[in-house]
């Protein structure tokens, strides 16, 4: 009502419909263009994102991932009213699984802790496919680390420790692979046994050493009363070898300087006289 009422007086006045249109057109074109070129320097922070050489963005543009392809790393723009993203870090996490009380195959009880070292292998799996990959992966190995110690006796557990590691990282590689994680390296830290099978253990290994020590003294003994039986042989051939083995026992003797030197007699001289 006001334009036509704006209309009638300005067409008392002389001016034509058209004229008029065109003025109001103008006026509201410029206003627009205006409005534009104050908001732009503040519109295009929204637009245009930055990730870093070890980023991707996952671009979601209303609800649904735009390419079947991470963006990144570099600059690109986006559409602030229905495009949002998520940052995905590429790079190798480490993190310690927390020590798990686990029976053995031989029902020990053993508490063992390790180190998980893995990366994301596909931006767009780990983000679509799983809620949080990175608590998901944690879960995962304190699962695992359970279930296989848990088929190995504690000998095995004690000294094969890299074929343990090589079989979780399999088993946590395999499981994790639909959430775009790639399970590098694997590692177990410590095993640590109750205190009264350690000191079992350790009667076990001390009792153990003296049986050989007294194995390796016996068979040192009768290897000597060998060697002595064989020379008594090659002394009895030669009545001689005897007489250098005595002056060469004084010598040894007088080498050390002892003030008391003890001759030995010979059994064949006591004899002749015990008959008598």
């Amino acid at each position: 009502m006001e334009m036509e009422d704006q209309m009638e007086s300005q067409k008392s006045r002389g001016v034509s419909k058209e004229n008029l249109i065109s003025e109001h057109t103008g006026s509201l074109g410029c206003c627009g263009g205006v409005l534009v070129i104050i908001a732009f320097p503040f519109t295009i922070w929204f637009c245009i994102k930055i990730v870093q050489e070890y980023e991707r963005a996952v671009i979601f543009r209303l609800g649904r991932v735009t390419d079947r392809k991470a963006k990144g790393p570099g600059i690109f723009g986006i559409l602030p009213c229905t495009d949002s993203l998520v940052k995905v870090d590429l790079r190798t996490v480490s993190f310690d699984i927390p020590p798990q009380e686990i029976l053995t195959k031989d029902s020990v009880t053993v508490s063992v802790d390790g180190v998980v070292y893995f990366r994301v292998s596909d931006p767009i799996a780990s983000v679509v496919n799983v809620s949080n990959a990175d608590f998901a992966t944690r879960l995962l190995a304190q699962t695992t680390l359970r279930n296989v110690l848990g088929t190995k006796n504690l000998a095995e557990l004690l000294s094969d420790r890299e074929g343990i590691a090589h079989s979780m990282q399999s088993n946590l590689d395999e499981a994790t692979d639909d959430w775009g994680i790639k399970v590098e390296r694997v590692e177990i830290k410590d095993v640590k046994l109750p205190v009264q099978l350690q000191r079992a253990m350790a009667a076990e290994a001390e009792a153990s050493r003296e049986a050989r020590a007294k194995v390796i003294a016996a068979e040192g003994e009768m290897n000597a009363s060998r060697a002595l039986k064989e020379a008594s042989l090659v002394i009895a051939e030669s009545p001689s070898a005897l007489q250098l083995r005595y002056l060469q026992t004084l010598n040894t003797i007088a080498a050390e300087k002892n003030s008391t030197i003890i001759f030995p007699l010979p059994i064949d001289m006591m004899s002749h006289f015990m008959k008598k």
